[in-house]
């Protein structure tokens, strides 16, 4: 058994930016991680290919900076390396193979009870807090559509969080499940190692370049999100031209508004575009039914494939341990508020990494929940 003043669950990016920040103030904390290392997801479960999709200085983490020479847009490797320094640089100790089971206001003692399943000891465990940060974040759990006749595909099925490279995909039909950023960027990846690449885009898109984005980031700063739409869209039409001969469609919405109202980012393209428009990648719409190896679209085109990759996201698993009534949640693990109110509950439970605004909202939700426990615990000294 455990006690400290603050009990994160959760060693990505969002629960090693609250540890930072608690540390600085000496408030005592223990990261709980359910894998073998901090970061899991960007060490183990992303493709070899990726970089940070928004300029570095949108993705900092709280009081350290990328250094000068870094790339405006950091590889994978680097970023984890950026990581590796912040661990040692704020002194952050997670605890590793630690399952949390359950999680629950105990009204007894006022504080949050922390149950675990230590997996590599085969032990039980008890961890005891006056606030808990659920930093497990959207990304918890690979998600897979319910697609009929998927049981019966003779191929192979992996979701975008097990794919690392095309290699072992050189000459096959692979089918990329999904129109985001990691669908376009995997389908990207495929053909650049020969494999004949179809992708499902079953929703309309915003397509952007990152140099438009940033142009956006810069300007929101000084405009009202109307007309910083206005203006990409205008640069989006001029960039791409029209993309719905080619089976790619435009959201009405604006793609900064899209994003603060309903959390989809735009893709930002990384050359598929061009790969599409020549048809080398060709775009399909949802799948309606699997039989084998054939694949039939709603447009009753029919095709067999090798494999098929579910780049179709992920969700938050915080319901399976989180216990009792909250406010916190609703009945999809995400926060029921809307930003900037989604992170703070009653009793001192806290949520980071769930805004959907990535690391920038990270960096933000774990200030926020930092100075508002170290306000409460000043006014407990000052009644005291």
């Amino acid at each position: 058994m455990e006690e400290v003043e603050v009990v994160i669950v959760g060693a990505g990016p969002a629960g090693l930016a609250t540890s930072a920040c608690l540390n600085r103030l000496n408030i005592s904390n223990v990261v709980l991680e359910r894998e073998d290392c901090y970061a899991s997801l960007w060490k183990n479960r992303t493709y070899d290919r990726l970089k940070l999709h928004l300029a570095k200085q949108f993705c900092e983490l709280p009081y350290m900076p990328f250094p000068k020479n870094a790339p405006t847009y950091v590889p994978r490797k680097e970023f984890i390396q950026y990581l590796d320094t912040y661990v040692s640089t704020f002194k952050i100790n997670p605890l590793y193979h630690r399952s949390v089971k359950a999680a629950f206001y105990d009204e007894d003692v006022e504080k949050w009870s922390v149950l675990v399943n230590n997996t590599k000891q085969g032990v039980q465990e008890s961890y005891y807090g006056k606030s808990l940060v659920v930093a497990t974040g959207e990304n918890s759990e690979g998600y897979f559509p319910q697609t009929k006749g998927l049981g019966s595909f003779k191929g192979e099925i992996i979701h975008s969080s097990e794919y690392g490279n095309g290699k072992k995909y050189r000459g096959k039909n692979v089918l990329v499940v999904g129109g985001g950023n990691s669908g376009m960027e995997i389908a990207y990846d495929l053909l650049n190692f020969s494999a004949n690449v179809s992708i499902v885009v079953r929703t309309p898109i915003h397509v952007v370049t990152k140099e438009i984005v940033f142009i956006g980031m810069v300007l929101l700063k000084y405009l009202p999100v109307k007309v910083v739409d206005a203006i990409v869209m205008f640069l989006i039409k001029w960039k791409f031209g029209n993309l719905s001969k080619y089976g790619v469609q435009i959201p009405k919405m604006g793609p900064f508004y899209l994003k603060e109202a309903k959390g989809r980012s735009p893709i930002i393209d990384v050359g598929t575009i061009e790969k599409i428009k020549s048809g080398e990648i060709q775009v399909l719409p949802s799948i309606t039914s699997i039989e084998g190896n054939e694949i039939r679209f709603e447009n009753g085109y029919l095709k067999c494939y090798d494999a098929i990759v579910f780049a179709t996201g992920y969700k938050s698993t915080v319901l399976k341990w989180l216990k009792g009534e909250n406010n916190l949640f609703n009945d999809n693990g995400m926060p029921k508020k809307s930003f900037p109110n989604h992170w703070k509950s009653q009793n001192g439970l806290y949520c980071v990494g769930f805004s959907r605004r990535g690391l920038f909202g990270i960096s933000q939700d774990a200030q926020n929940i930092t100075n508002d426990i170290n306000s409460s615990l000043n006014e407990s000294k000052r009644r005291i």
